[in-house]
């Protein structure tokens, strides 16, 4: 994945209304009233975030009569998922890790605080 779509992807879910927006287009396209009507803020603001969602690729606009419904994109999402998730074995890891010292210090192990050694 190109560090810039990664970039614009993360840059587009750092703001709370953009994710509220994208939430809202999980359950089917909607326009931009529909979308704007949860916030307290002129259209043209929400046509803002708008504009930040489809250039990093995860709405896009459709065109229905006179509707331009905005749909969700997930593709982004996904690509976004897959770079964390080389990051979830590192968690993992230092997770059995900290498990392990915890059952150590439970059990009177070697590492257990308070202790003297022979």
């Amino acid at each position: 994945m190109a560090a810039d779509v990664l970039d614009a992807t993360f840059a587009a879910l750092a703001d709370p209304t953009r994710r509220a927006i994208l939430a809202r287009l999980m359950e089917g396209e909607a326009t931009v009233t529909e979308l704007a009507a949860p916030f307290a803020m002129s259209q043209p603001g929400i046509s803002k975030h708008l504009r930040v969602l489809e250039r990093a690729g995860l709405i896009s606009r459709g065109r229905d009569a006179q509707r331009r419904p905005r749909r969700l994109e997930a593709g982004p999402l996904k690509d976004a998922m897959d770079w964390l998730a080389n990051y979830r074995s590192y968690w993992e890891e230092s997770y059995q890790r900290l498990d392990d010292l915890l059952g150590e210090l439970d059990s009177g192990g070697p590492n257990a605080v308070g202790q003297e050694s022979p």
